[in-house]
């Protein structure tokens, strides 16, 4: 059951801080994974949240693209929707396989799919829903034309949207994300959220 709470790229993979107490021996690893819509700020809340808890952040997007050396929307077009669909749980699935404690950043797309939601499941991964309005994520992709591959107009954004709502509910944690809400503040909810979430813990 999700547990909600209220208002409140990188380059693959980036270590923010000296090693925190959940890297230490007498505390086992974390796994936090972020899904919600694109544009819902993932990549600039898992960095925030990696600073917070001082541990290891990756990026799925940025990890495709440093090994294919192509951007995912370069992959959908060239190669299709499958096939980047392939490298995006297969470099989930390497994220997740870590020693220590990880925030891991996800496309917009990855949730939707049963697999990735499996992987996390395996793993007792903390999953966060960042839930923000469509105008929000709309305006964000706006001011960053041509990076959005499956939201190409305001149209197919928007049923996109609608769809992905449902799978994106399942995530074990939703974070309400508003016009004025900061990333520390969002960081600041996960954060507290781990404390008292036992069962992310090994």
């Amino acid at each position: 059951m999700t547990r909600n709470v209220g208002r409140g790229r990188m380059a693959g993979h980036v270590r923010a801080g000296a090693a925190s107490e959940s890297d230490t021996p007498d505390a086992p690893p974390r796994v936090v994974v972020i899904t919600g819509f694109m544009g819902a700020g993932k990549s600039t809340v898992a960095r925030e949240l990696g600073r917070r808890l001082s541990c290891l952040v990756i990026d799925l997007d940025d990890l495709i693209t440093g090994r294919a050396g192509r951007t995912p929307r370069e992959l959908i077009d060239e190669e299709g929707e499958t096939h980047f669909r392939e490298l995006e749980t297969d470099a989930l699935r390497e994220a997740m396989t870590g020693d220590g404690s990880v925030v891991v950043a996800t496309g917009g797309g990855a949730w939707a799919h049963a697999r990735n939601r499996s992987l996390a499941d395996a793993r007792g991964c903390l999953t966060v829903w960042l839930d923000a309005p469509f105008e929000l994520c709309w305006r964000r992709i706006t001011n960053a034309p041509g990076t959005r591959p499956l939201a190409r107009d305001e149209t197919q954004a928007r049923r996109l949207f609608d769809e992905r709502r449902a799978t994106y509910s399942l995530a074990r944690l939703r974070v309400e994300v508003r016009d004025d809400t900061t990333p520390e503040t969002l960081s600041a909810a996960i954060a507290d959220a781990l404390e008292i979430d036992g069962s992310t813990h090994e």
